[in-house]
């Protein structure tokens, strides 16, 4: 299935290489490498290579010869930012999901929206105040593991920043649990069979689920012409939220809080409501495929922009895993 995906591709990935300097690694081959990566749940960069210098299925998956040399985990890591500068996971995602359409796996209407948090690759220690000294002034030294104890002390996002990825924000699941820094990271998905359609990777904050599906129903909102319904969970059932879901005319399937919702009898005494509700919990095994399978349960990239791009990855992967089970069983 990726093969014509990446023959599509080709004069994208043209204009990724380089016209001056010393044979770098294709494209094609880094998405390969990816693929793989994220397939097997292979951890680091490192582990691939290895894995490439002795897995025969490995190598002639990404196009190397058994006498080939293996790339250099950093050089590889390097050149794999030239896959982020051309932004090319939404280009493969999309193409993925053209996968899904020409086999009518995808329905027009009906979608189901969440989002889950995603621990970010800093610690609790990384996490100090805005305004502290550097590291190097500590009485442990610069280079040790220094001793902190932050009990008792108020920690907020407004106040402190973590030094190792300082877009990270500090954020919990609910009450009772631990703080955690972390993103977040949301779907779309498509109720037919369960396929993601849409990504959004932003900042860990107490609107971000709601910002993120306003801001993916305007973008299929352009792309579909009839009415569309989305489904979600209670932690959407916001009158501020469900009017302006309603004025983009989307149907807003969103679970009723037991006090103070804001889904009324106009929407629930439809059938449609019901399938929505049952259709919705299908996300959750898409996020459990990208926290398990997908490497996607701490990322290990900082920053927005890179997370973010392989949180879109991930997702393209999951589909095609998707994909083929459904074709297999039709």
């Amino acid at each position: 299935m990726v093969e014509p995906i990446l023959t599509d591709m080709s004069p994208i990935f043209e204009r990724l290489y380089a016209a001056v300097g010393r044979p770098s690694i294709p494209p094609e081959q880094l998405l390969l490498a990816l693929l793989l990566q994220t397939l097997y749940t292979i951890r680091s960069e490192r582990l691939l290579m290895e894995e490439l210098n002795y897995n025969l299925l490995f190598r002639w998956f990404v196009g190397l010869s058994m006498d080939d040399a293996v790339w250099d985990h950093s050089v590889f890591s390097k050149n794999r930012d030239r896959l982020l500068e051309g932004d090319i996971a939404s280009e493969f995602m999309a193409r993925v999901l053209d996968l899904a359409r020409e086999r009518k796996l995808l329905s027009d209407e009906h979608f189901t929206v969440d989002g889950t948090l995603i621990e970010a690759w800093a610690g609790h220690k990384s996490f100090k105040k805005k305004d502290a000294p550097p590291s190097s002034s500590t009485p442990d030294g610069p280079r040790s593991n220094p001793t902190v104890d932050f009990h008792g002390e108020k920690r907020s996002n407004d106040t402190h920043q973590s030094t190792t990825d300082p877009e990270a924000r500090l954020m919990r699941k609910g009450s009772g649990k631990e703080a955690k820094l972390s993103f977040m990271g949301h779907l779309l998905m498509d109720n037919r069979h369960g396929l993601a359609v849409d990504t959004c990777y932003t900042l860990a904050t107490g609107m971000a689920e709601r910002e993120a599906a306003l801001t993916m129903s305007k973008d299929i909102r352009t792309r579909k012409a009839n009415r569309l319904t989305f489904g979600a969970d209670k932690g959407y059932d916001i009158p501020d939220f469900v009017q302006k879901l309603r004025a983009l005319e989307v149907t807003p399937h969103v679970a009723q809080k037991v006090k103070g919702t804001a889904i009324d009898n106009r929407t629930t005494r439809h059938a449609g409501y019901e399938i929505s509700q049952w259709k919705r919990k299908l996300v959750e095994q898409i996020f459990g495929w990208l926290k398990v399978i997908g490497l996607m349960r701490k990322t290990r990239h900082k920053g927005l922009e890179r997370g973010g791009w392989m949180f879109t990855f991930a997702t393209a992967v999951y589909n095609l895993v998707r994909i083929k089970n459904l074709v297999g069983a039709v």
